[in-house]
């Protein structure tokens, strides 16, 4: 069990270190298209192969816990032509590329991608993957939505070649649906997984939270037990994120609601107990895996990577998100597109890309987010290798120094390396790496709590 005195001392806000620098600290300029588009070139040089994200904002009903990009709505006209501005923008990149992209990966998040019929989607797919080849080894994934998700679309998805499916569940407490205002049953759980596995999909994932408003130690429980029953091979097992100051749809309840500090790591540890207890193995920060998922082997192998899509066995260089908000990256920049979907259309439909904030990566800025991909992937890291090691480095090292006393890190030779305690601190340890974040400290809530 964590220490209470360590958790009280260290559940402060803290980045969740999706990139590096953290888009809070991305510079106030938004980089020329011309010079992104050049970026693009030269990371599409190094190996050919992409990530590529598609965000498919549409939902149907607003839940209120979500910190996502989304465009509530019943009307499905609007399917067709946010497809069509998907295409057109893939049509601008592919302008840049001398020869087809190998595409490694393919995600739709959202919102919610089952909003989409099923020959929409095939629509969009088929558009992008006649113009590029297809790897044997690749992950095409996408987001389900148990109470949207019909045969249809896993057969029309697997078809295109995707074999991983990520399904929402988050709880399966009807009493916790209701007060997140989200519309599913544990029914639909079983069926869409049911499906999947019929259909033939190799890697099913659950996105479960802690932390959630009335969540117990029973409900915990209660949700695992589904899990025991149905054994997809990952789990995501997240962090509450409680920013009502971003997302106002969180004041649908308030903290009395919210099981806190000490009450909510509790939860944590229960289901990760839980988890192990079936035979998942603890990848990285809040994820598991089955021994034979290509996430686990990637993790025993050392290749695990994280991108703004959540952790991958697969490593590009560059990432590609298409669609109002998607992040872009080509290692040595960030780019973000417009977030609304009317100002992402109106540029597309120029014949120009959508950007609406980025980020120029300095030499600095590229050694400090090695280390900090180490640490989130292998809970080590070493700066033995050229380049890896800069002022930043040693001052995040300064400021270590307290977390190594406490025991949450081990200092060796060239080599940092997280403990067993120290885990659930990772942001933290994270944290005290970031240069950025200690050169201008937030004035005002920014982040979301460590635990």
């Amino acid at each position: 069990m964590t220490d209470p005195v360590l958790l009280q001392k260290y559940n402060i806000p803290a980045p969740r270190y999706t990139s590096y620098p953290t888009v809070p600290y991305w510079q106030e300029e938004i980089p020329e298209e011309t010079t992104w588009l050049d970026k693009v070139w030269h990371a599409f040089a190094h190996d050919m192969e992409i990530s590529l994200y598609l965000h498919l904002p549409y939902c149907e009903r607003l839940c209120t816990y979500c910190g996502c990009n989304k465009r509530i709505t019943l009307n499905h006209d609007v399917e067709l032509p946010y497809i069509e501005t998907l295409l057109k923008e893939w049509n601008i990149y592919l302008r840049q590329f001398p020869q087809k992209p190998i595409l490694r990966e393919v995600h739709l998040g959202g919102g919610t991608p089952t909003f989409f019929q099923p020959r929409n989607l095939e629509l969009l797919l088929r558009g992008i993957l006649q113009t590029a080849e297809i790897p044997d080894k690749h992950e095409f994934s996408f987001e389900a939505h148990p109470n949207s998700t019909t045969p249809e679309h896993l057969q029309t998805l697997y078809q295109l070649g995707f074999r991983r499916i990520s399904i929402g569940v988050q709880d399966v407490a009807p009493e916790i649906m209701e007060i997140i205002n989200r519309q599913q049953t544990v029914d639909e759980v079983r069926q869409v997984t049911a499906w999947a596995r019929d259909t033939g999909y190799s890697s099913i994932n659950f996105d479960l939270i802690y932390g959630l408003p009335l969540q117990t130690k029973d409900r915990i429980r209660r949700t695992m037990e589904e899990v025991r029953l149905l054994r997809p091979e990952r789990i995501a097992f997240y962090s509450y994120a409680h920013v009502p100051w971003v997302k106002p749809s969180q004041r649908a309840y308030s903290e009395a609601d919210l099981p806190l500090g000490q009450e909510k790591r509790e939860l944590y540890e229960l289901g990760r107990n839980l988890l192990e207890e079936m035979g998942y193995v603890e990848i990285g920060m809040d994820h598991f895996a089955l021994p034979g998922d290509p996430l686990y082997e990637a993790w025993e192998t050392g290749a695990l990577h994280r991108n703004f899509m959540g952790y991958t066995p697969y490593y590009t260089r560059l990432s590609i998100g298409l669609g109002a908000s998607a992040i872009s990256d080509s290692w040595d920049a960030f780019v973000q597109n417009e977030k609304t979907i009317e100002a992402y259309r109106e540029a597309i439909e120029t014949g120009h890309l959508a950007l609406s904030k980025g980020h120029l990566l300095t030499a600095e800025d590229q050694a400090v987010r090695t280390h900090i991909l180490n640490l989130m992937c292998r809970f080590e890291t070493s700066w033995e290798i050229p380049g890896s090691q800069c002022q930043a480095i040693k001052e995040g090292l300064k400021r270590r120094e307290p977390l190594i006393a406490d025991g949450l890190a081990e200092l060796f030779p060239c080599r940092l390396r997280v403990t067993e305690k120290g885990r659930p601190f990772l942001r933290i340890l994270c944290m005290a790496l970031d240069a950025r974040y200690w050169q201008k400290q937030p004035s005002g809530a920014l982040f979301s709590q460590n635990v």
